[in-house]
């Protein structure tokens, strides 16, 4: 089985297994009256370990996934969820982000926009959610326990997908030269010194 096969397919199953966890499990336990959230900090945490197109396309099979399992409406959730995986990509590819803090900061933002957006997007639909003190508590809420799962989420996350994760090669040349290789300026400036000296008549 080649490298993208078996990215698929921890993919999917991480998805269904956190829909079933999600439902069956958390969503049980609740704090201050709210429950966690899983499934943003899994399409983020996707999202920053394979880039933006894999977490896309995470966000919306795992966005049509929740909203059959929880009787949503269809595509709502996808909409969020794309989003998020596509954002968290782009930030790995963009600056690369190696801090131990950034899936931190990352959760805590995929849990607002998943939150937040799908307040807004309930309203524009007509849905009957009035906009209250309760609910923006609750929002918050939830923001701040799925910050506090950011990193465990995140780790586990990075374990299932294992030796399936692409490699950036912005890293491999990054871990070439942190371990003796040399750059490539590095090479340029030993070929130049190689080269014989002209002779000057």
């Amino acid at each position: 089985m080649n490298q993208r096969a078996s990215l698929v397919i921890r993919l999917v199953v991480l998805a269904f297994a956190v829909v079933v966890i999600q439902a069956a499990a958390v969503s049980q336990i609740t704090l201050f009256g709210v429950s966690a959230d899983l499934m943003p900090l899994v399409v983020m945490s996707v999202g920053l370990i394979c880039g933006s197109m894999t977490g896309a396309l995470l966000g919306f099979g795992a966005g049509l996934l929740v909203d059959m399992v929880f009787v949503q409406t269809l595509g709502v959730t996808s909409l969020l969820y794309i989003l998020i995986g596509y954002w968290s990509g782009r930030i790995r590819e963009l600056y690369d982000p190696a801090h131990a803090l950034v899936p931190l900061a990352g959760g805590a933002a995929a849990t607002a926009v998943a939150q937040v957006g799908m307040a807004l997007i309930q309203i524009l639909l007509g849905v009957d959610a009035p906009v209250s003190l309760l609910l923006l508590q609750q929002m918050f809420i939830t923001v701040l326990i799925n910050t506090l799962l950011a990193l465990p989420v995140y780790a586990i996350v990075r374990r299932v997908l294992g030796a399936s994760v692409p490699q950036d090669p912005r890293r491999r040349r990054r871990r070439a030269y942190t371990t003796g290789g040399l750059s490539p300026l590095q090479r340029s400036t030993e070929r130049l010194g190689t080269l014989p000296h002209s002779t000057t008549r």
